[in-house]
């Protein structure tokens, strides 16, 4: 494996290992809706502190999926796609491949029936 895939399946670990999360995924859909937020403000609907919204805003962060600027004394976040973009085209790809396996097996089974003459079972 390449060094450049080897950091790009990390980077798909990362934003899998975030999105496990059922918080931080419900954190992603309020950055999403609102455009961006500070912690207290994403802390509001949910029902942890505004001190568990930062941790697992440092974990969404760290997996690139957000970033957080500061405006004034605010620490303001907001949502970056690229990182949850490359995970659903490694997913893309996957489901690809599977679908390449299963219509060969396909192809096989039904080359196979046709060569022994019997029909399928209904």
């Amino acid at each position: 494996m390449t060094d450049e895939r080897a950091g790009a399946g990390e980077a798909v670990d990362n934003v899998l290992a975030a999105l496990a999360d059922p918080t931080r995924r419900r954190l992603l859909d309020l950055l999403a809706a609102r455009g961006e937020a500070t912690a207290t403000t994403l802390a509001e609907p949910l029902p942890v502190s505004r001190q568990a919204v930062v941790k697992h805003l440092a974990v969404l962060d760290a997996a690139g999926l957000v970033s957080g600027s500061r405006v004034g004394r605010e620490m303001r976040y907001a949502v970056r796609p690229a990182a949850l973009d490359a995970t659903a085209r490694w997913m893309a790809s996957l489901a690809a491949d599977w679908d390449r396996r299963l219509a060969n097996i396909k192809r096989v089974a039904e080359a196979a029936e046709r060569d022994s003459g019997s029909t399928p079972p209904d």
